[in-house]
């Protein structure tokens, strides 16, 4: 056998054995068997050779070549099995050792609001509306009726961005963009965040939320507004809650009034939480003006509806016996962990 070959096995099998890995073995195939390995080189000088030289140096090469082959998948399997066995061993998992807590978030009690308020609504036909919270002042104000000189269109109370936009201070807006595009009957509710430039206190927010309704068909009337609100009243503080509207003044409604519900705490017999009266206010509401109608192009000759609105903070507040309503905000997980 060529001397060459006799040293090129002979290296290749003490590399072999002392191989530890998969890339140390694979280092050693490409170096002895690759395509600039040692065996190819010994292959490619064959060209001078005589023939009968040529058949000898080719078939030693080849035996060469079967040998190391062999010692180099045994080796694979070999180091393939340790390999496997570390990665079983450094990878095991102690399943008696205790596991990481995994904490679960809970819904924002505001949502858990929103959600059963919109449920309750969506069972009884309306559908959900959106609208987006930077409006137009004609959305906003002209639209619903509101005089030049209402308090609540002052830069003091509105955050405007230019002379005609603005962030909407109530969800109302959304009442005129379905009354121009959506065909009637309308039956919607409008739940979204309003801006208003109030001090944070315990009980005002520059941000707040609100749910908005509305119904617009023929032949609606006050008696279809106080059944709606007093089915909802029961629905979502308990069967027992009594309703009460008293008279109020909304540029948008025409008549107008504040509802109450008896106080779910004492029942209404007085206590602190309703100032002693027996009743908690908890939204306002009244028939749709004309002019509401007209600037949404109906006819209000035709067609009469009801608008309600809630404010959720308040509402939630009530509900879960909440004294500041700046805790909804400050993302506090001890508190909101209780929901």
């Amino acid at each position: 056998m060529d001397d060459r070959l006799t040293r090129i096995l002979t290296e290749a099998k003490e590399q072999i054995k002392k191989a530890a890995s998969v890339s140390d073995t694979e280092e050693i195939r490409v170096r002895v068997l690759g395509k600039q390995g040692q065996l190819t080189e010994i292959l490619r000088s064959m060209g001078k050779l005589s023939h009968e030289e040529k058949k000898a140096l080719g078939q030693d090469a080849n035996s060469v070549k079967v040998e190391i082959e062999k010692l180099l998948e045994e080796k694979f399997e070999a180091v393939k099995g340790s390999a496997l066995e570390e990665q079983f061993r450094t990878e095991k998992i102690d399943v008696t050792e205790p596991g990481i807590a995994r904490t679960l978030g809970v819904k924002h009690p505001i949502t858990l609001t929103i959600n059963e308020i919109s449920a309750i609504f969506m069972s009884m036909g309306f559908s959900i509306a959106e609208g987006p919270e930077v409006d137009t002042v004609f959305n906003n104000f002209d639209a619903l009726n509101a005089p030049q000189n209402h308090p609540s269109r002052d830069m003091s109370d509105t955050f405007y961005i230019t002379e005609n936009t603005l962030l909407r201070t109530h969800t109302s807006p959304v009442q005129v963009r379905t009354l121009m595009n959506q065909p009637l009957p309308i039956k919607v509710v409008v739940p979204g965040r309003c801006f208003r430039c109030d001090t944070p206190d315990a009980t005002h927010s520059p941000m707040f939320h609100q749910v908005e309704g509305l119904l617009v068909d023929e032949g609606v009337t006050m008696a279809d507004l106080k059944g709606t609100l007093d089915c909802f009243a029961k629905r979502i503080f308990g069967a027992d809650v009594r309703t009460k509207f008293r008279p109020h003044y909304f540029p948008f409604t025409e008549p107008s009034a504040e509802v109450d519900v008896s106080c779910f705490k004492c029942g209404g017999i007085g206590c602190r939480m309703c100032k002693w009266s027996g009743w908690i206010e908890i939204m306002g509401c009244g028939m749709v003006h004309p002019n509401v109608l007209r600037a949404g192009g109906i006819d209000p000759e035709v067609y009469s509806g009801f608008a309600f609105g809630v404010g959720l903070e308040r509402m939630t507040m009530r509900r879960y016996a909440i004294n500041d309503l700046r805790l909804f905000f400050e993302n506090d997980l001890r508190f909101l962990g209780q929901f």
